[in-house]
């Protein structure tokens, strides 16, 4: 990347950070066997991928036996969702979950909980929605689209109470909680017993990690079905040959994500406030999501009657890179359901684009980027 660019698409993917590579290195080369075989070589990368695990486990205040590593936030979505819902029932979705969990839940009996216009999950219609087929209800942490912070806790309330009464009924069959946390740890707290989850997704890439690199917290006495059999790696649940180098790089991004998370988020969020007010003073632009309960990296905005491609082109040629939505998404001509279902128009969906600021951003860049935006709106 030419040093004069200004990259606001942290969302989609970031740099892998300079440490993780360098913890990542010798499981490439010098330590590079296979954490099942019993030589010494085996036994070295089976303590790597172990202390890894126990690390990531720290980070997320889980028990190491809680993680599965998986390769990315979509295949722990699949491992999470396809595993409970192997036998049968219901699920519950947002109407703004990310395709992975939109196409996963589509193989099954699905229910779709509306959101409010801010993005925020409506909690009694949530209610209403849950029977006692009811298997599972996954949810998007904090929204990549739109940057939205759904209340977790109240949703797990919810359904605790659900499961108090099913249990009064002999019904045995529990109702659990599934969060796609991909974009929270650099900003907010992803302690696994303060939100109260029974599985929750992350994701490597989004972390300043490798790419395909993730974990699924499983909380234990959870039965999941796995997706991917043969060897029985990963408590049964991942078969495969464990990919120690990004075992270890996942481990080391979520750890520096979890030391520099409160001062990092403070950073990025007077920085995006600084930026929302110049977008709505200087261009009359619309933010989209929750004013206050919305990630620290997030701005969505619409700017009424653009075409966001032609503007996301414009500014790509003046060295800013930013998106319309979801990166998994890009490449569909229609408008995002995410936008859609905070109301938004087509019109106004197809106007609508997205900054996601990060670890190298700086006012400077995004006083250059609005500069740049005044001439691509005119292009």
């Amino acid at each position: 990347m030419m040093s004069e660019n200004i990259y606001l698409d942290y969302a989609a993917a970031t740099p892998v950070d300079e440490a993780v590579f360098a913890a990542m290195q010798p499981y490439f080369t010098i330590e590079f066997g296979n954490p099942s075989a019993i030589h010494s070589a085996g036994r070295a990368a089976h303590a790597a991928l172990e202390a890894a695990r126990e690390s990531v486990a720290r980070s997320i205040g889980a028990r190491s036996s809680e993680i599965i590593f998986t390769a990315g936030g979509t295949e722990s979505i699949n491992l999470a969702v396809e595993g409970v819902m192997a036998a049968g029932g219901e699920v519950i979705i947002s109407a703004i979950e990310h395709d992975a969990v939109r196409q996963a839940a589509a193989k099954h009996e699905t229910s779709i909980c509306p959101v409010d216009s801010n993005g925020i999950i409506n909690v009694q219609k949530l209610q209403q929605l849950i029977t006692s087929k009811t298997r599972l209800i996954s949810v998007i942490h904090a929204s990549n689209e739109i940057g939205t912070i759904q209340p977790i806790r109240d949703i797990r309330a919810l359904i605790d109470t659900e499961n108090g009464k099913r249990r009064e009924a002999g019904n045995d069959s529990p109702l659990l909680l599934h969060i796609d946390a991909s974009q929270s740890p650099n900003y907010l707290d992803v302690h696994v017993g303060r939100l109260g989850v029974d599985l929750m997704t992350l994701n490597g890439g989004k972390i300043y990690g490798p790419k395909q690199s993730g974990i699924l917290y499983v909380k234990a006495g959870t039965v999941l079905a796995p997706q991917i059999v043969g060897g029985g790696q990963e408590h049964g649940l991942r078969s495969g040959t464990e990919n120690v180098a990004f075992a270890v790089g996942f481990a080391k991004a979520l750890e520096i994500a979890s030391a520099m998370r409160k001062d990092e988020a403070r950073r990025v969020d007077e920085l995006k406030t600084f930026f929302i007010c110049e977008l709505e003073e200087q261009f009359g632009g619309s933010i989209n999501g929750h004013k206050t309960q919305r990630l620290a990296s997030n701005v969505s905005v619409t700017f009424p009657g653009s075409d966001n491609e032609r503007v996301l082109f414009a500014l790509d040629e003046r060295g800013v890179m930013a998106a319309a939505g979801s990166a998994c998404s890009a490449s569909s001509d229609e408008p995002s359901h995410v936008l859609r279902a905070i109301g938004l128009s087509t019109e106004d969906a197809q106007s609508t684009i997205r900054f996601s600021l990060g670890r190298a951003t700086t006012e400077e860049q995004l006083k250059k980027t609005l500069q740049h935006l005044r001439d691509a709106l005119q292009a």
